[in-house]
Formats: structure tokens, C-alpha cells, sequence
């Protein structure tokens, strides 16, 4: 049985969890732990003092992901990890710590797998087109900004191409940010923050005489579920860092 604790327990993608690994047969949730949570573990450390955690999906905050991290790896616990907003040198810093400690960690932008299959197709496409852009659209709570997935995607993308704005002629932008954050290769990400969106990316490749979009929305957080749970299952059996959930699908 894999013993399993939940870092924002409260919150909408964390009460999902919660139930997933309820649901799951082959998961014990073992701690809800939650900053906000009357009869909860308010705090990792104090989960791991009293409950034997085998691990923790983390879905907080990007202001506590890094040091939550950092204790999980240096404590021999697992680690799979929803929250986005990680800097670059922060993700590095917890693949070393992962290889140090022999500690498992898997850190997905995107649970779900339609997202993830979004950016292996941007991925595949990006060999063929010169020009792409991204437009990502969440809900009106989320605080970074862009999507942890926009920039995977981006990252994924550049993997194939040096720049993507090839043509483009000196920009002026009369209202900074109008053409939204320059992200690797040149790809320019857009961020919507809108009351009733959950998640949706549109990856946009141009070139003379077409244009080809490659969209994926998420209507319910029960789809990132499936994602979740892959992970567990992988993290368990490995001491590895991983980074997107692309890499064991």
C-alpha cells in the first residue's frame, strides 16, 4: 500500500486528490495537511513527526513549493509536484538534491493527459513551422502567470528550434506587455485570466499561406486525476527526478 499525504488539502485541485487516493485501491491517504485546515497537519513537518509518509503530492502555492521540496528530499520523502511557478534554478536545484538524496521526484506542469499530449503534438510541429505563439487562459485565481505548462511547452518546443519569429519585423509596444513575455526561442506566451475558464492553451504555428492551432481545454479538474495517480505509481517504484509527465507516459 502506498502511503500517500496531501500538501493543500483544502484546495480545489487538492480536495480532488484527496479523493482520488481515497478511491484508489492501492493508496492510503495517510495525511491531509493544509496551512488553513481545522483538524488537519498544518504543516509538513509536522505530518511527517506522527504519520509514516511514503509520499507527498504537493498542490500549494508558488511562494512554499520550493521549500516544501526541499524538505520532502531531505526527510527520504517522495515527491510529486502540481504546483507551478518553479524558477528554472529552483527546478535544478531539486533535480540535484533528488540525485544527492536518491530521493524520488516528479515535477508536472500539466497533469492532465490531453494537455500533455497538446504539448508532444506543439513538440512534433514545431520541426515544421517558423513562427509559433502561445495563448494560455486560466481562471481568475491563478496567481502565476504564464501556465507552468505554457512554459514547458515552450521549453519543449525550442528543443527543435532556435527562434520562432522568424520575419518578424522591430516592434514597438505602445502598451507594454501587449505582445505578452518573450519565453525560449523567441515564443511569445499570452496570459488570460478569466472567471470561468479552468485551463485551456492554444499553441499557434504560422507560416506563408496557413495557420495551424493546436488547442486543449480542461472542463473539469477530475481529468488531471488520471495524471496524478500515473505519477504516484512511477514515483514510488523510482529515486529519480523527473521533470514533465510526458517523460512516463
Amino acid at each position: 500500500m502506498i502511503k500517500v499525504a496531501v500538501c493543500g488539502a483544502l484546495g480545489k485541485m487538492g480536495k480532488e486528490v484527496v479523493q482520488a487516493v481515497l478511491d484508489n485501491s492501492e493508496m492510503e491517504l495517510v495525511a491531509q495537511i493544509d496551512i488553513a485546515g481545522e483538524g488537519m497537519y498544518h504543516t509538513i513537518e509536522e505530518a511527517n513527526r506522527v504519520c509514516d509518509i511514503d509520499i507527498l503530492v504537493d498542490f500549494t502555492q508558488p511562494k512554499s513549493i520550493y521549500e516544501n521540496a526541499k524538505y520532502c528530499l531531505n526527510n527520504g520523502i517522495k515527491i510529486v509536484i502540481g504546483t507551478t511557478g518553479l524558477k528554472d534554478n529552483e527546478i535544478e536545484n531539486l533535480k540535484e538534491l533528488s540525485k544527492k538524496n536518491q530521493v524520488g521526484c516528479l515535477i508536472a506542469p500539466n497533469f492532465s493527459t490531453g494537455a500533455v499530449l497538446m504539448m508532444m503534438f506543439a513538440k512534433q510541429a514545431a520541426k515544421y513551422f517558423d513562427n509559433a505563439e502561445i495563448i494560455e487562459l486560466h481562471h481568475n485565481q491563478k496567481k502565476d502567470a504564464p501556465s507552468g505548462t505554457a512554459v514547458k511547452t515552450a521549453l519543449m518546443m525550442s528543443e527543435e528550434k532556435q527562434s520562432f519569429a522568424s520575419g518578424n519585423c522591430l516592434e514597438t509596444e505602445t502598451i507594454t506587455g501587449a505582445r505578452g513575455g518573450k519565453s525560449y526561442s523567441d515564443i511569445h506566451i499570452h496570459s488570460v485570466r478569466m472567471p470561468g475558464f479552468i485551463a485551456s492553451q492554444e499553441v499557434i504555428f504560422g507560416s506563408n499561406g496557413q495557420i495551424m492551432t493546436i488547442r486543449h481545454d480542461s472542463m473539469d479538474r477530475k481529468c488531471y486525476m488520471q495524471g496524478v495517480l500515473l505519477a504516484i505509481k512511477h514515483v514510488i517504484s523510482k529515486n529519480d527526478f523527473t521533470y514533465g509527465l510526458e517523460k512516463i507516459m
